[in-house]
């Protein structure tokens, strides 16, 4: 008997597979199991070198980067500890979250960062 899926619309019970897609006896909405698990998943953050980054790893600086109100610049070496990935839309691409010593909190690149 296959695996049941429940319905994204309407999250019933009564579901069946028709196919590549399943079906909802309740509502009759069609979905493809695989695009639901796909979307939900989130975005895949990947450092400079292509590397998969996730929360709490530990990342490398790799760049000089200037910082607003800042005499000196986050020097390339910096070692940044326990990122926090986030979704970059609105805070002016800034892919992750994390506190820098002798600068605080503050948002990266993921562009400018490897995985340590």
């Amino acid at each position: 008997m296959p695996e049941n899926h429940p319905c994204p619309e309407c999250r019933s019970a009564i579901t069946y597979p028709t196919g590549t897609s399943w079906m909802c006896g309740e509502c009759g909405h069609e979905w493809n199991p695989e695009e639901v698990a796909a979307a939900n998943a989130g975005p895949v953050i990947k450092d400079a070198n292509g590397t998969v980054l996730q929360d709490g790893d530990d990342v490398v600086v790799i760049k000089d980067l200037p910082v607003k109100g800042m005499p000196k610049p986050v020097k390339a070496g910096t070692k940044v500890k326990g990122i926090r990935l986030v979704d970059g839309g609105g805070n002016a691409g800034h892919d992750i979250d994390c506190k820098i010593d002798g600068f605080g909190a503050m948002g990266l690149k993921s562009i400018y960062v490897r995985k340590a």
